[in-house]
């Protein structure tokens, strides 16, 4: 089989996911969001081995990809909902650093347009590293941001099943021919 129509796209597709990945990876590492730093790690060790399956004819490893695939529709529905607060979920929880730390996404602070002031505290006694931040200006939300990321990751994974489950059933008749 040359490079299909089908095959080729999901080869783009995934090669655009791995991209909107490392985007997201490296924000999520910059804000010290370690559930989302596990999901992007485990999304590009799938995407990766999709790419693969894809590339070398290896149906099982896009079959892999495909169930990611759909977890990871599932992961970020939860992060549009959590960063939305839905159902009793509040963005300012520590559930994204597995409540080790205090971090919270880094769009908070330096968003498109934002305006990021730091008020040291001036009573004695109080740690130096200590800060208020007053963030005013942005032209988006923070979360805002976090949902338009979700919602791209949504959009590729949703094309990026369809067309896998395509490579599939051809890999497999090709298999019985």
């Amino acid at each position: 089989m040359g490079c299909c129509t089908g095959r080729c796209t999901l080869i783009f597709l995934c090669a655009l996911q791995l991209l909107a990945a490392l985007e997201r990876q490296i924000f999520d590492f910059l804000g010290f969001q370690w559930a989302p730093i596990l999901g992007n790690f485990l999304h590009i060790i799938a995407v990766i081995l999709g790419l693969f399956g894809t590339i070398q004819y290896r149906p099982r490893y896009v079959v892999v990809y495909s169930i990611w695939t759909a977890l990871w529709v599932t992961w970020n529905v939860f992060i549009i909902c959590f960063y939305l607060e839905v159902g009793g979920l509040s963005k300012e929880t520590d559930l994204m650093t597995f409540n080790i730390s205090m971090h919270r996404s880094w769009w908070r602070e330096h968003g498109p347009g934002c305006i990021r002031r730091v008020v040291r505290p001036s009573a004695p006694g109080i740690l130096d590293d200590f800060s208020y931040v007053s963030v005013t200006g942005c032209i988006i939300d923070f979360q805002y941001l976090e949902v338009i990321h979700s919602a791209i990751q949504i959009l590729l994974s949703l094309i990026g099943f369809v067309y896998a489950c395509y490579v599939i059933s051809v890999f497999m008749e090709e298999e019985d021919s």
